[in-house]
Order: C-alpha cells, then structure tokens, then sequence
C-alpha cells in the first residue's frame, strides 16, 4: 500500500495555494483532484468562468507564499461599485477610501498558476483522481484513477481542501457526533458574457465592479484582462415572475433583458447563444462542525461555504491557509492534532460571521443599492471614517481592506448599523447629510459600546 506523508483533495485555489505553504515546510506534499488538468488541451477563455475578487485578506496569504507578484500581472482594480439603473444612468459608490480596490481575476487563470508553482516546489499533483471513500480510523483513502483502477492509499495527514460537495466530509458526516447545515438559497445563477466592443476595449469601466440592481433580481459584470466582461445573472429559480423557470426561449431571454437591463443588452451580442448554452447554478451556504477528526481537517469550502454576495469565500479560503500555516510554524509538523483543534477553535466564529454577512449583503445588493438614500449613508459613513479613521471604520472596510477577525468586524458593524439607522430616520437627512454634527455620532457610538 502506497503510504504519503500528507494528502490534500482538491486542487482548487484553496487546495493549491495550500499544498504550496505545507510543501515550504518540507513536506511530502500529495494532491487529488477528481478532475481532468485544465492545463492541458484548450483552456475556456476568460468571460466563460466565475470571476473572484481579491481582497487585502487573499493579498495577505499569497504574499506569505511568495505569489503577490506573479498574481498581480492577472488582475484588474475595481475602485467601486457601479450602479446601473433601469434607465441606463450610472453612479458610482467608491469601496474604500481613494487608491483602495477590490481586484477581478479569472477563476481558472488563477488555478492554472497555482497549480504550475506547486508542481514546481515538488507537490505531486494527481488529476482525474477521485476519492471514493475515506476511512477515519486507518487514514485510508480510497481513489479510483482516470483509467478505473482502484487503490487504497495511507495517509498521515489528510486535508479536504473539495469543496462544497467534500468527500472528506461526506465521511465525517458517519462519525458521531458531527453537525451539519447546509441551505440552497431560492437564488441561482447563470454565467454572461460582454466582449470587448469592435475597436478591442472595454465595453464599459474597467475599473469598477457593475451591478444592475433589481429588486429581487440583478446582474453584475467583472471586468477580464482581454478586455471582455464575465457577467453573472442572479434570479430566483420559481415563484416569481422574473425568474429562470419563466425564461424558456429566445424571446423570454430578449424581453427580461431589454425590460430590466436595457443597456447591458445593448452590449451583449452573445447574449441567447449564452443563456441557453450555460448552465444555471445553485447557491449553498455550509455549516459543519467540527471540521476535524485526530490527523483529518476540513478547509476552505469543505468546512463553510458561502454564497458570493460579499466577495469573500475565496479570501476566505485563502486566509485558512495563512493562519493553519501560522500555526504549524509554532506547533510543528509533529502536533498535527493539536494544530487542528487549535485552528479550528480560532476560526469557527469567523467563519460563522462572513457567512452570515455575505447573506446579508445579498438583500443589500440587489435591492438597497438602488435606493438614493444608500449613497447618502455611504457617504455619511465616508466623513465619519475620514474624520475618526480609528473610531469609525465602515463594516465593508474592516471586512475588505483589513485582517480584522470577521467577527470581530460582525460585531462593531452591527453596533455601527443601530446608529447609522438612526442618522437615516431624520425626514430631512437628503438635504442636510452634509451637516452632520459627526462629534455626536461618534459620541452615540461610543455609547453603544459601552453598554
């Protein structure tokens, strides 16, 4: 029986990135992968894969690793949201203060990437690898290769860095004892594309996140570096009448779009050929705990997937990596329990927390952005943080721009919500915003805090 020293399964961005730190502690590092290498034969282009945004927390675990760089040449900086109305008039919602920004890149480029700099530190990467079954009492993993054959293999360590549908999971589900919560969203989504326009440029600003807010629908649109745009549409999958189950041919798909996204439209000449060609995805949110068992762990979104709406699973992910790292280097690779149960005491509320707010920020998405009055109070919290730039840090900041635990960030955002809400309640606030008594707000601030 082939014995490793550490088994990862999944060789997605977090599995990647991964190997890449534990292969830096000198060890013998093995990744599974149930798919094909999607290096090999024709890549899809850009525009065709689910862009992410990296932020300061995904910035941090790749410049430990040493990738900051060689990642930086595959992004483009979004500065701000960019709000289109049903009229085709724009306004512009800046993220952080001036210079900070969110940055898009290609799911698969990505991968591509991280795969190509594990192998070259020596990880041994196996595609088309499936990972039938996990037994937690010998740390055998039973894989069926690309051909059909089957083996068993003995591992010291087992990470399962597979996602949503985790089979490290799945065989932790059998121990006692293990909770477990999993919650399909009423959303779905389905992958857009707007190509560069006929002179080869950017259809649109590069350099914004777009964002066609409709109620209990929208589109968004991220920009790619060959200067097309990937485009997700978010709907409901029934019972309402904007919905996937109510769009069943060409004339449904040009009717929605001309109604509600009219210039979107105008802009996406691929648009029929996509919708019916692209599959339409589901969305999960995943509980589970604990996320490990003697020298097995759960990572990334094998232990808490999230829906997209705050932009922060991949970073997420990436910043598991970081902090199981952290660990390591102080425990050793000899303490593997140990470690475990420490990152996962660490990481738990966390995770809760981000999960929790990029369900909250859904509603704020597609719905309160439109709303003239959310500028205002963006606005309102930009003076505050301008003002007190320790007292006051807007949620989206402490999320985005800092590595402020995220329930550390949960819990003052909701302090800094009950005060804001108030702001707002005043029937004049649209005129006078601009002459705030700021001391006091921060006073009410300090107030709630202390109670």
């Amino acid at each position: 029986m082939k014995k490793n020293e550490i088994s990862i399964l999944g060789s997605g961005l977090i599995g990647s990135l991964l190997s890449i730190y534990m292969k830096k502690r000198g060890l013998d590092v093995n990744v599974y992968e149930k798919r094909p290498d999607n290096r090999k034969g024709q890549y899809q282009e850009e525009g065709r894969s689910i862009n992410m945004a990296l932020s300061d927390r995904g910035w941090n675990a790749l410049e430990k690793a040493g990738l900051k760089e060689k990642v930086l040449t595959l992004t483009i900086p979004m500065y701000g949201r960019k709000i289109h109305d049903e009229h085709g008039k724009t306004s512009f919602i800046p993220y952080g203060k001036e210079g900070q920004a969110i940055y898009s890149i290609s799911r698969g480029r990505f991968n591509q990437l991280l795969v190509d700099e594990a192998e070259k530190l020596g990880v041994n990467m196996f595609f088309g690898h499936k990972v039938e079954d996990v037994d937690l009492r010998t740390n055998e993993l039973t894989i069926t290769d690309a051909n059909g054959s089957q083996e068993k293999i003995f591992s010291n360590v087992i990470i399962g860095s597979d996602g949503a549908y985790s089979a490290l999971r799945n065989a932790m589900l059998k121990q006692v004892r293990f909770n477990y919560k999993q919650e399909y969203i009423t959303h779905g989504y389905k992958e857009l594309s707007i190509p560069p326009t006929e002179d080869g440029e950017f259809a649109m600003d590069p350099n914004a996140l777009h964002i066609w807010p409709r109620g209990s629908f929208m589109l968004i649109a991220l920009p790619n570096p060959n200067k097309s745009f990937t485009c997700t549409l978010f709907l409901p999958f029934d019972g309402e009448r904007v919905c996937f189950e109510n769009i069943r041919d060409e004339k449904d798909v040009t009717s929605i779009f001309e109604t509600y996204f009219d210039d979107a439209y105008k802009i996406m000449p691929n648009l029929k050929e996509e919708y019916f060609k692209n599959p339409t995805s589901a969305l999960i949110n995943i509980e589970c705990y604990p996320w490990m068992l003697k020298s097995a762990l759960l990572i990334g979104d094998a232990s808490h997937a999230m829906v997209p709406f705050y932009g922060q699973g991949m970073n997420c992910g990436f910043e598991d990596c970081f902090i199981l790292d952290e660990l390591v280097e102080k425990f050793g690779t000899n303490a593997w329990e140990l470690v475990f149960a420490k990152f996962q005491k660490k990481r738990k509320k966390d995770t809760d927390a981000i999960c929790q707010l990029a369900m909250e920020n859904f509603e704020e998405m597609r719905n309160e952005v439109s709303d003239p009055k959310f500028l205002i109070r963006k606005k309102i919290e930009a003076k505050l943080h301008s003002l007190y730039p320790k007292d006051w840090i807007p949620l989206y900041t402490m999320v985005t721009f800092s590595n402020m635990p995220y329930s550390e960030a949960y819990a003052q955002g909701k302090l800094q919500e009950k005060i804001m809400d108030k702001v707002m309640s005043s029937p004049l606030i649209s005129q006078n915003w601009d002459k705030l008594d700021y001391e006091d707000i921060l006073y009410q601030m300090d107030k709630a805090k202390a109670v």
